[in-house]
């Protein structure tokens, strides 16, 4: 496994290592993402915790601390990802989370109480066996792929797992049972809003098949990609992606769909079609009033033809430049 925690390669504020958790179990329809991240530089530690409810209704954590706990443990306030030390993880929240009905209102909750319907106490007790070796972004991209992402981190891991646990909501238990979910785990400058647009998506149909395809788009059209796909216990680069078609809803912000060309590093190309499901839209503005909107979401995929595709449908867009 790769080492957890690095020093800072850099003076920036903004230099941060982070790891992020998904999952989703398709028996209980329940997904969750969580993430947190530590910028020693502030120092700043920050978390947030999104759960994907069965009613369609999604509930929320978001903290931040003063990175007292980075390096020796991954842990902001509730929320801890830990690293067992023999290439499992286990993810541990007790605390509680606000209820929103309308995923995209989940956001505003803070300045508009009105919208929360419920104050749930959640805790989440979750083991993570990997099935694969992780696989790491930067390893296999091109020259001018590097020099896209140095706004996004230096070093990019992957890796999928079955996952397996409890989690309680409120008084009802529900079992994980070799679901599928995946982590990843990130560290260098990442700027929120000065990056342009990205998309990253992880996708499952079983556990044989995965692909996880990831792209920095820039405002003149050029597109630096990573990622990989995950078939047959095999871990195969992703060369290049090209995007076919990205569609916005009419409110121009959000997205309604993608469809994208990736080409692995057989030379073999594959076709992924991309929907969004229900979306949490996390705003990020900075000092000089650049707007981004970071959209989290379970998605419907298709590759080559094979249906049944679901994970994570993620997307950044820079809305306003001052």
């Amino acid at each position: 496994m790769e080492p957890i925690t690095h020093p800072p390669a850099s003076k920036n504020p903004e230099w941060n290592e982070s790891y992020y958790f998904v999952f989703y179990d398709k028996a209980n329809r329940i997904g969750g993402m969580s993430r947190v991240g530590f910028k020693p530089n502030k120092p700043e530690g920050m978390t947030f915790f999104f759960l994907f409810l069965p009613d369609g209704s999604a509930a929320g954590y978001h903290a931040t601390d003063r990175c007292e706990n980075y390096p020796s443990r991954l842990r902001v306030e509730q929320m801890s990802h830990i690293s067992v030390g023999d290439g499992t993880w286990k993810y541990v929240f007790d605390g509680s989370m606000v209820v929103v009905k309308d995923p995209e209102k989940l956001p505003e909750a803070r300045e508009k109480p009105d919208l929360i319907s419920d104050l749930l106490e959640v805790k989440m007790d979750v083991g993570f066996r990997p099935i694969h070796q992780e696989y790491e972004y930067s390893e296999h991209m091109t020259a001018e792929a590097l020099e896209l992402g140095k706004k996004s981190g230096d070093k990019h891991w992957e890796q999928i797992a079955k996952v397996n646990g409890l989690i309680r909501l409120g008084d009802a238990e529900l079992h994980l049972k070799n679901v599928i979910g995946q982590r990843d785990h990130t560290h260098g400058i990442r700027d929120w809003t000065g990056v342009g647009n990205w998309f990253y998506f992880v996708i499952w149909f079983n556990d044989r098949l995965a692909v996880n395809p990831a792209a920095i788009m820039t405002d003149d059209g050029r597109l630096g990609a990573g990622g990989f796909l995950f078939q047959n216990g095999k871990n195969i680069p992703l060369r290049e992606i090209r995007l076919v078609k990205h569609e916005l809803r009419k409110d121009a912000l959000l997205p309604a769909g993608t469809e994208l060309e990736l080409i692995d590093a057989r030379g073999k190309k594959h076709r992924l079609v991309a929907r969004p499901g229900s979306m949490i839209p996390l705003p990020f503005l900075d000092e000089k009033g650049t707007k981004s909107i970071l959209v989290q979401s379970f998605g419907q995929f298709e590759l080559d033809g094979t249906t049944g595709g679901y994970g994570s449908y993620e997307t950044l867009k820079r809305t306003v430049v001052k």
